[in-house]
């Protein structure tokens, strides 16, 4: 390639506490009736004053934990200025210089160690809603999204491909549901993407001097389509000479391309300056090391023990843990299958092969299953040669297809002989009174 993608992301992760980030209005907003979640704080009206939730400070220092972050001992709150609409105030709280995570790092598959730049704390806005109302077209806007915390994670530009990005975005939003602060939930905005994409010529020194930024993009197959969309774009404006526009676009999911929506600001351009109203926090050793102590064991760390515990393969020990109450449930079936002495293997097979309904079926009632499953019934010998007899005259093509030296029909009538029996027979012991009667 002539060209080296040079890719970092901002993913924001909207988490799920019960009242907003700066006021006591409910979070719970997603499909409730526009502007009903709304107080004069998260209004922006005169004379209301932010005052910080500390559940929600407290789970975004835990996510830069688990992604490796140091937690500086000094934050605060900004204000960054911009005169959208989604705001009444004119500003957002955010962090600008002063962010609760820093310096973190994931690790891919490959072993690619992704760095984290930073994870802050802010505000999340209202949605407008484009629609024709009287017969004119309209904006309208719904402030109850307006004020419920947010979660920025800014990564380094460390990505090269689209695969490189799916994955990280992967392990990132089973790592916030691990945690149980989010359900980060795409198709209700409740975890929403925004790749930083250029190209560097091979053997350029440094970074690009421009980056286009595509916004909102709310399910890991779009930010592919993308990121793939951009890079081709971009390549052909830079054969042709020129230097791509660094903006901001949209990706048009009819299309999957992307299109323009404005030029890129700079930080200087939002004003930054800190949030007068909320005081700076001040963190303690004690306090970080005991919000750590919180953190439950992580996805990677629970693959790692699944596989030595249990014993069990690492595709199969991915599967079970790539949500946390899968991987509860097959460690309590385990604990209930050694009273029946199956092995967690067996567990795993079956929770993996049969498409355990988890929310239904108690662990205890699965490895009964499973044992049933397992046993087999011894059957007389009388029965047993009726049943193969009935089978042999009920299918001569397969007797005669056996004898002519075919081996897979032994297997059909093997089965059809499994079938009549109802029951769970010895397949070792039919198969052998089947070959004596086929000679």
């Amino acid at each position: 390639m002539k060209y080296t993608p040079i890719i970092g992301l901002e993913v924001h992760v909207e988490l799920k506490t019960n009242s907003k980030m700066f006021c006591p209005c409910s979070a719970d907003y997603f499909g409730q009736k526009p502007n009903t979640h709304t107080c004069p704080v998260c209004l922006g009206l005169p004379g209301a004053l932010p005052y910080p939730n500390k559940k929600a400070v407290e789970w975004c220092v835990q996510i830069g934990l688990s992604l490796n972050c140091d937690i500086p001992l000094f934050s605060k709150f900004d204000r960054k200025n911009y005169f959208y609409p989604d705001l009444p105030k004119g500003y957002q709280i955010s962090q600008y210089d002063k962010p609760f995570c820093i310096n973190g790092h994931v690790i891919l598959s490959t072993g690619k160690k992704i760095g984290i730049t930073r994870v802050h704390m802010e505000e999340d806005t209202g949605k407008l809603i484009h629609e024709t109302v009287n017969g004119k077209k309209a904006s309208l806007i719904d402030f109850n999204r307006s004020g419920v915390p947010l979660v920025e994670i800014v990564t380094e530009p460390d990505f090269e491909t689209a695969e490189e990005v799916k994955e990280y975005l992967q392990k990132l939003q089973q790592i916030v549901r691990y945690l149980g602060v989010s359900n980060a939930d795409m198709e209700k905005g409740n975890m929403r993407l925004e790749p930083n994409i250029s190209l560097k010529k091979q053997g350029q020194k440094g970074l690009p001097s421009y980056k286009v930024e595509v916004k909102n993009i709310n399910s890991f197959s779009f930010v592919g389509k993308a990121i793939d969309y951009e890079i081709k774009r971009q390549e052909e404006i830079l054969d042709s000479g020129k230097v791509p526009l660094q903006e901001t676009r949209g990706f048009v999911e009819k299309t999957s391309s992307t299109a323009s929506q404005r030029v890129k600001e700079e930080a200087s351009d939002y004003r930054y300056f800190p949030e007068p109203d909320i005081p700076p926090i001040r963190w303690t050793n004690e306090k970080i090391n005991g919000l750590k102590r919180e953190i439950p064991e992580l996805p990677d760390a629970k693959k790692t023990r699944f596989q030595k515990q249990f014993r069990i393969a690492e595709y199969d020990s991915e599967i079970l843990t790539t949500d946390k109450n899968t991987a509860d449930y097959f460690e309590e079936a385990v604990k209930a299958g050694k009273i029946l002495s199956l092995t967690p293997k067996q567990i795993a097979n079956y929770i993996i092969n049969k498409k355990t309904d988890i929310e239904s079926l108690l662990p205890a009632k699965l490895v009964e299953e499973i044992k049933n499953a397992n046993t087999t019934v011894s059957v007389d010998d009388k029965t047993l040669n009726e049943t193969i007899d009935k089978v042999l005259t009920e299918n001569p093509k397969a007797v005669e297809d056996y004898k002519k030296g075919k081996q897979t029909a032994i297997m059909f009538l093997l089965g059809a002989v499994m079938r009549s029996l109802k029951v769970k027979a010895d397949a070792e012991k039919i198969k052998a009174v089947l070959t004596a009667k086929l000679k």
